[in-house]
């Protein structure tokens, strides 16, 4: 399942006022927006999503080349997921975009892993689901 796509955009301020427009039209809220200090990219970045309940699935940023900031994520069961993506895209010869691990800026639970394609676009497996605590024993 897709949980999020990105874009990069010349100016997440302008883009943010144009998206919030045009998506609202169709129900669609900015839910998140997360700051250069808190962004791997560097730049703002803005989340849209249906209602405050609901993660943010549409993404634009600024800091990056349009075209170059290009993202996908798919969403996985587990954290064996996330591993066995980026160990599966390393050796079909994508890059290490940034390996399996939580990022705690996005989520406190927020476990993902990156590879860049053939193309340099940036794919993503995130998992959501807390790691569950080994029984002492």
């Amino acid at each position: 399942m897709i949980d999020h796509v990105g874009f990069a955009v010349g100016d997440a301020e302008r883009s943010g006022e144009f998206y919030d427009q045009l998506l609202g039209a169709i129900g669609l809220v900015r839910l998140r927006t997360i700051p250069p200090e808190e962004n791997g990219s560097g730049g703002t970045a803005h989340g849209y999503g249906r209602t405050a309940d609901d993660d943010a699935f549409f993404w634009i940023g600024d800091n990056e080349r349009v075209g170059e900031g290009t993202h996908i994520a798919f969403r996985v069961a587990n954290r064996a997921m996330v591993h066995a993506f980026h160990a599966a895209g390393l050796a079909a010869g994508g890059r290490d975009q940034g390996g399996p691990g939580l990022r705690p800026h996005y989520g406190p639970s927020y476990y993902a892993a990156f590879i860049l394609d053939p193309d340099g676009l940036n794919v993503e497996a995130v998992c959501h689901v807390p790691e569950e605590p080994v029984a002492a024993g």
